[in-house]
């Protein structure tokens, strides 16, 4: 007869060896379930996504400064870490992700009507002030950029801090890469609580916002999400086709089912670099380069957030009859490529970027932030979805960039059959 004292390990054994993405799918099952029958048990179990969320956003910040600083300074010279082609994949994936927002626009001009809650922050007014912002968070104060979990300036001091450390002893280099690994475990134990996290925030979403509100703006979610779906599951496996020459859709699904549903619920992509990370190294990529390339990810590759910001100003032009030229629509995909970059990692990021847009197109100020106000009302959905692209790319990216020479499968075998 099993004893009390070792029923709870038996338990714990058995709920481990569940996949983690199905065990997250029962929770979705189960809050949708409790949203509809007792919505104010939903609204109340919403503290275990809150929690969720946090725990990942806590921990992220210090797990970036160190594992960057931890992989510059244990550096071999000669050893090639391939940033550079990551770099260039996720410029051409942000950039075609424009042009495809465009391009919808035109085939589905989109009506809006510009009557929204007041938006609130202050949004950049142009390129430089993008790239103005990017430089003073770049070389913030390292204590505020981990208070304010600003990655821009992690990046930098982690890249600075690695580079001063390649001349320390071995024996200082192994107490950072140690302090790296112990992070990374204190990660794999928050994201284990993800199936109950995910539960909290799809039935406090549920219960408290549904979908009312999106019903005025579904011709505009429609032509946005389904952008997003073009770019996910067609620009991206063609890209990493050819860069790869092999069947790209086996490693599109594993990173969609394994990082965008995560992504999809928290809608940060700095909460799921984690998530991000734990995946690169169960798909056994390089360290290395991953280490670096996830949380670069996380701030300058923003396809989702592209083309939120292309449709959203070319939906606002066409409501109000101002016609665009080929030349500015062209244009505009490369603002929004720019600006996209300069997006936050964090939920809603992308929103107050669009007035920036906007004014490309001769609307003023005002009409820009109603359309910000607008996207508020859908980022229950428009948030979700392009967190869940963002995210998801940047390991398909980093994995395409990384593939081995030899016609080997992308992704490992024991991957592939969750």
């Amino acid at each position: 007869m099993t004893s009390p004292s070792s029923f709870a390990p038996t338990l714990w054994a058995r709920i481990h060896r569940v996949p983690l993405v199905l065990q997250i799918a029962i929770g979705m099952l189960l809050a949708v379930a409790l949203a509809l029958v007792w919505p104010a048990a939903a609204r109340a179990v919403a503290l275990l996504g809150d929690v969720f969320v946090m725990a990942l956003k806590s921990v992220a910040p210090v797990l970036v400064l160190v594992l960057v600083a931890a992989s510059i300074a244990s550096h071999k010279r000669g050893q090639d870490t391939r940033i550079r082609p990551v770099l260039l994949l996720y410029v051409l994936g942000t950039l075609g992700a424009a042009l495809i927002g465009v391009a919808a626009s035109f085939l589905w001009p989109t009506a809006l009507t510009l009557t929204a809650q007041a938006a609130q922050g202050t949004p950049p007014q142009a390129v430089g002030e993008v790239l103005k912002n990017l430089l003073l968070s770049a070389v913030t104060n390292p204590v505020k950029a981990l208070l304010d979990a600003n990655y821009i300036g992690l990046l930098a001091w982690g890249v600075a801090l690695g580079l001063a450390l390649r001349q320390a002893s071995e024996s200082t280099q192994q107490v950072l890469l140690d302090g790296a690994d112990a992070l990374s475990q204190v990660v794999h134990w928050v994201i284990r609580l993800a199936p109950l996290g995910i539960f909290g925030l799809v039935a406090g979403t549920l219960a408290t916002s549904g979908l009312s509100a999106l019903l005025g703006y579904t011709r505009l979610l429609a032509v946005m999400v389904g952008s997003m779906a073009v770019v996910a599951l067609l620009l991206n496996p063609l890209i990493v086709w050819l860069k790869t020459r092999r069947n790209p859709y086996p490693l599109v699904f594993t990173c969609l089912r394994e990082s965008g549903v995560t992504a999809f619920f928290t809608r940060s992509s700095a909460a799921n670099i984690p998530v991000n990370l734990a995946l690169c190294e169960r798909l056994k990529l390089d360290e290395d380069t991953y280490s670096v390339s996830i949380p670069l990810g996380a701030t300058i590759n923003m396809a989702g957030a592209a083309i939120t910001i292309s449709v959203m100003s070319l939906a606002a032009a066409h409501t109000l009859g101002v016609r665009v030229d080929f030349g500015t629509a062209l244009l505009l995909s490369v603002v929004s490529t720019l600006a996209a970059c300069g997006a936050s990692g964090v939920a809603g990021g992308s929103l107050l970027l669009i007035p920036m847009a906007t004014s490309l197109l001769g609307l003023s100020t005002d009409v820009g932030m109603q359309v910000v106000a607008i996207g508020f009302v859908i980022s229950v959905v428009q948030d979700s979805c392009e967190t869940a692209l963002n995210s998801s790319t940047d390991v398909l990216f980093t994995a395409a960039a990384l593939a081995p020479p030899a016609p080997a499968p992308l992704v490992p075998a024991q991957l592939r059959e969750v």
